[in-house]
């Protein structure tokens, strides 16, 4: 696990059961890693961390060693804590899901003169508050709560534990019936884009969400134009052209001027 970059200080018990644990880096009380661990022969395991979406497998010995019955037997264990691992993800999912729409109900509207809007000098657009908090809702493409989005007066930011925020995303604005919809890393860059522009801006909350959610969207809406609007750093400026060339979108940045990708959308 730590060749992978997964250390933990959890003890590694070896009942062949997925466990949850935490890992190095993560955010206190968090258990976004997991590992199962067979010691009767052949000794093998997997792991992996959900969180940044990584995974790895281990047996003693070499494995061009192993006989045929062996690697089936390891291939069986790879398998089986792969489902548990796809259990274990979608209990969690609905679980922060289902504690994240509570939270949602129970905030209030964003107050216009919260610190933060304030700072970036953007109005609220439908976002809550909690406990001096923004909150800010990531739903799929059916409308339905995954996960929520806290920034803080400070600017800090964290997401809902265990919610889902792969295809998540926030409306600003109206989609249907617009002819153009522009995709954003941020809430303050998506609203600063929406009040600019008057178009409707799809917040994605990160570079590596651009081109999920681009092509939830254009599966559902596929006449729209879609404006991939990337932050002028390399990371987002490569997962930008990626989302647009993936779904025949355009791809625009700071300082420049729409540049055409893809089929040209």
């Amino acid at each position: 696990m730590a060749a992978h970059g997964l250390e933990t200080t959890a003890p590694i018990v070896p009942d062949g059961k997925l466990r949850r644990v935490h890992l190095a880096g993560d955010r206190a009380g968090t258990r976004n890693g997991w590992f199962v661990l067979h010691l009767d022969p052949p000794a093998s395991g997997a792991f992996g961390s959900w969180k940044a979406g990584t995974s790895g497998s281990w047996c003693a010995g070499i494995r061009e060693q192993l006989t045929p019955t062996e690697r089936e037997t390891i291939r069986r264990r790879i398998e089986a804590a792969k489902r548990a691992r796809e259990t274990e993800e979608k209990r969690a999912r609905e679980t922060a899901a289902c504690r994240a729409l509570t939270i949602w109900d129970q905030s209030s509207p964003a107050d216009p003169e919260h610190p933060y809007l304030v700072k970036k000098k953007v109005q609220p657009h439908g976002v809550r508050q909690s406990r001096g908090a923004l909150v800010i809702p990531l739903r799929d493409v059916e409308g339905r709560l995954w996960s929520l989005e806290f920034i803080r007066a400070d600017g800090s930011k964290r997401f809902f534990a265990g919610g889902r925020k792969h295809g998540g995303f926030f409306v600003i604005g109206t989609i249907d019936p617009a002819e153009t919809l522009c995709l954003a890393e941020g809430f303050a860059t998506g609203a600063t884009l929406h009040e600019t522009t008057g178009h409707p801006v799809a917040v994605a909350f990160d570079a590596g969400n651009l081109e999920p959610v681009a092509r939830a969207l254009r599966a559902k809406y596929p006449a729209l134009r879609l404006v991939i609007c990337a932050d002028a750093d390399p990371v987002g400026m490569a997962k930008a052209k990626s989302a647009a060339l993936a779904v025949g979108g355009l791809v625009t940045w700071p300082g420049k001027s729409r540049e055409g990708v893809g089929h040209g959308r």
